[in-house]
């Protein structure tokens, strides 16, 4: 006999996933949606196949609020092998140069140095950067190579936690928009040996950590009062932001789009607003005083 499907449901939360290697950031995405039946879900920043760690989901109405985290500072334990560099810049892809490794301790720490900070780095043609519509990676597996303009961002930690022989393990903070992968190749071609990303595993995204994060695994074994107990409100995306308190008259017409009056308030001052403990959405402190919606929860 054929089980009936159950019904998708509303849903509203953010789940801290840690996703396993192997598989992609969408079908990691979905094998939880599936598991909490959610009518809507979506993620905060793809991570590789290759890659383990820490990817945030959100379903219902914390969709609306995804933009937070793909703007966040993110943290990453990133294996680099020296001596080989591959087509795709990670151990997925084909070696196409192999060096002897004569790397001092001195001059490991000198090149990893000349990355901290801002740096231009060019995206990878193994990227889901688009170019005419079609993402590179497309082009890269029928062996068109496209120029790619580099991109500035910024390294704000590149420490060495351990060293095995030609194996590096990397603690790396960085901003939006940093390719590991880039990382390892250029450290590669500086220490003249190559290199490639051999493992990676997410940490951190802005205030989250992997450590309480939940595995696909240990979240199928729950039972549904579990999984929602594990999640968290949609309004943790935007925890960071300040917090305002409307009164009710002032939240009826917050919640039909109308700015409400709140003196004292830096002009440009992202907010999150609320009314008797209930999220409503973020707002934007203007010159005049008021606060004006720019993304609300449905009523």
């Amino acid at each position: 006999m054929v089980q009936a499907r159950q019904p998708k449901r509303k849903l509203d939360g953010v789940l801290l996933l840690d996703k396993p290697g192997g598989m992609s950031s969408n079908a990691a995405l979905q094998a939880a949606r599936r598991l909490y039946r959610a009518e809507k879900a979506g993620h905060t920043g793809t991570l590789d196949p290759l890659a383990t760690g820490l990817l945030p989901l959100a379903f219902g109405e914390a969709t609306k609020f995804s933009q937070s985290l793909l703007d966040a500072d993110k943290r990453y334990l990133a294996t680099v092998e020296l001596g080989a560099r591959t087509d795709t810049g990670d151990a997925e892809g084909a070696v196409i140069r192999r060096s002897a490794v004569a790397v001092s301790e001195a001059s490991l720490l000198e090149a990893l140095a000349r990355f901290r900070g801002e740096i231009e780095q060019v995206p990878p043609m193994h990227s889901a950067l688009k170019r005419d519509g079609v993402p590179l990676y497309a082009l890269a597996r029928r062996g068109v190579v496209v120029e790619r303009a580099p991109r500035r961002v910024r390294i704000h930690a590149l420490n060495l936690v351990a060293r095995q022989g030609a194996r590096l393990e990397l603690d790396v903070r960085c901003s939006k928009g940093t390719y590991i992968r880039s990382l390892a190749d250029d450290l590669g071609e500086t220490l003249g040996c190559g290199a490639h990303l051999a493992a990676l595993r997410r940490t951190a995204i802005g205030r989250f950590e992997v450590a309480d994060a939940i595995g696909l695994d240990a979240l199928e074994r729950m039972d549904e009062a579990a999984r929602e107990r594990a999640l968290a409100p949609a309004d943790a995306l935007v925890a960071d932001l300040a917090r305002v308190d409307l009164e009710p008259d002032q939240a009826v017409r917050f919640g039909h789009g109308q700015p409400v009056r709140l003196p004292g308030l830096a002009p440009g001052l992202p907010v999150r607003v609320y009314e008797s403990g209930r999220f409503l959405g973020i707002g934007l402190a203007r010159e005049d005083g008021l606060v004006a919606p720019q993304r609300l929860v449905a009523a």
